[in-house]
């Protein structure tokens, strides 16, 4: 009878787009090629894409150097709000600059992303079926990086926001069964060259 393993969940953001963000920049072709160098040892089984062109494009490149894991896109891991706080959920001192930068989003934005968001955790956290390990790549955008690292942390819900990811960052989370996730990578940018670090990071942010 076959029981349960431990899932190692990668996530990977995007690498820099250009400023239309219709494909990826000059600087985020090269990140992304320097992550599929960093995960070539990965005994990585999957790797799931959002439907956007610079998040397909990023997994394409890290694909091409990696031998036979299969491509998977899914609206799941795409670029959307994942959950909308109310005011009495959020810190007195943080709530009407957390309302003011949810508001710039549309009503349909702000109502079509958290259902996403519940389904990702669905698929994407928690220990596996059977008896292997499975390792799995998820190259998404901020905001859905920030969510599940939440959610491994078990904070808030509110929470997901202000967890920067930079542009081809690497971070790395174990749900072993009967024990709480755990965080084994965060925002690792060993792999990139310092001219290649942080973008897509807030400047007063960068160390």
């Amino acid at each position: 009878m076959a029981g349960t393993a431990a899932r190692y969940l990668y996530l990977a953001r995007h690498g820099e787009a250009s400023p239309d963000q219709s494909e990826l920049s000059a600087a985020g072709l090269r990140q992304a090629a320097l992550l599929g160098e960093r995960l070539r040892s990965a005994p990585l089984t999957a790797i799931h894409h959002s439907p956007l062109a610079r998040a397909a494009q990023t997994a394409r490149l890290v694909r091409g150097q990696l031998d036979g894991v299969p491509l998977e896109e899914s609206e799941l891991v795409g670029d959307y709000i994942p959950y909308v706080p109310e005011r009495d959920e959020l810190p007195p001192d943080l709530a009407d600059s957390t309302l003011d930068f949810l508001a710039l989003f549309s009503p349909e934005e702000l109502e079509s992303g958290p259902p996403l968001a519940q389904r990702a955790l669905a698929e994407f956290t928690g220990p596996v079926d059977g008896d292997e390990p499975r390792h799995e790549l998820v190259v998404t955008h901020n905001f859905v990086v920030a969510w599940l690292i939440r959610d491994a942390l078990d904070a808030p819900k509110w929470r997901w926001m202000a967890l920067n990811h930079a542009n081809a960052a690497l971070t790395v989370i174990r749900y072993a069964p009967g024990r709480a996730a755990s965080m084994l990578v965060y925002n690792d940018l060993g792999h990139l060259p310092p001219e290649l670090r942080w973008t897509g990071f807030p400047p007063e942010l960068r160390v």
